[in-house]
């Protein structure tokens, strides 16, 4: 007993360095890492004072005039910021609402077949098509969707360019994406399943209760963790939508619901080479993230307090 003192008063007295070299394996793991979290991420975000200035290359950042919230408002100002920002906020939030119910809904699924190979299988099939290049997807979206001989106009019966209507854009951008992704968002969930003990479904057998009953009160609450983990990080990218679908479906004819931040800020930024302006409406978008992370977050802790960033 004396002795378990005594080791515990040592521990104690020693200095974080002192505990820090006793585990510095540990540490030299970690710092990797941390390295590259501050190089690839912290250090750019001294760039982020172009959108407060006027840069011009031969100047460089500290010769270029400082001009202060100018590019904001020039940005709000602009005839189609209003367009983009509800052109943004409105795919995101489809794409939210239809894409994150689908993996938790198939894992619920995929977890009640008791056939080994055939799930895997299952499992197998919904995961390929995220590893599809997005320009593949998008070009067999345009040979599907062709007004001359498309697979959906042959079955139809019809002759309509569906990628020239605006209003089918946000379903064709959302049905793809749950197509692509949700066999590949179903991991997180299949993991957190496998830990349920299978003596509670063989107590709820007993017990009589019916196979939803048992996904109501043994799977659901052992994935409410991961949900509410998956929609604060879902959240958090609100305002990001996916840049490389949008340009490459967008067309001149349905502009009015694909004309989104990403893809202006690339045409602004690469295209016409307006560093500053598309720097500030990048940092807009990315604060306009935070805040909505932020609040997600303060809302999700109430109704899970395992999972909370802030």
């Amino acid at each position: 007993m004396a002795s378990s003192k005594r080791t515990s008063a040592q521990t104690k007295q020693k200095s974080v360095w002192e505990r820090m070299g006793d585990h510095w394996q540990l540490y030299v793991m970690l710092s990797i890492p941390l390295i590259l979290t501050i190089i690839y991420k912290y250090v750019p975000m001294y760039g982020i004072q172009i959108a407060f200035r006027d840069y011009k290359s031969v100047r460089g950042m500290w010769g270029s005039e400082w001009v202060g919230l100018k590019w904001f408002q020039r940005f709000f100002s602009s005839p189609n910021c209003i367009r983009m920002i509800k052109n943004t906020i409105l795919l995101s939030f489809y794409s939210l609402l239809w894409s994150f119910p689908i993996p938790i809904i198939l894992s619920l699924a995929i977890n009640q077949l008791r056939f080994k190979r055939f799930k895997r299988s299952v499992q197998t099939i919904l995961y390929a098509p995220h590893f599809i290049s997005i320009m593949v997807v998008c070009g067999m979206l345009r040979i599907f969707l062709s007004p001359s001989g498309g697979l959906i106009n042959l079955i139809a019966g019809t002759g309509i360019d569906f990628l020239s209507e605006a209003s089918a854009f946000r379903t064709i951008y959302i049905a793809s994406g749950i197509w692509q992704d949700a066999g590949w968002g179903i991991i997180v969930y299949m993991a957190s399943l496998a830990n349920v003990d299978v003596s509670q479904y063989e107590a709820a057998k007993i017990d009589g209760a019916s196979l939803f009953q048992r996904i109501r009160y043994i799977d659901l609450p052992e994935l409410v963790p991961q949900i509410v983990l998956m929609l604060i990080m879902s959240a958090g990218n609100l305002m990001n939508v996916g840049f490389e679908k949008v340009f490459l479906l967008q067309t001149d004819l349905n502009k009015a619901t694909s004309d989104v931040i990403a893809v202006y800020v690339y045409q602004q930024g690469i295209e016409h080479a307006k560093y500053s302006y598309s720097t500030a409406v990048g940092l807009f978008n990315t604060v306009v993230n935070v805040i909505l992370l932020i609040i997600v977050n303060k809302i999700t802790s109430k109704i899970s307090e395992d999972v909370s960033f802030v």
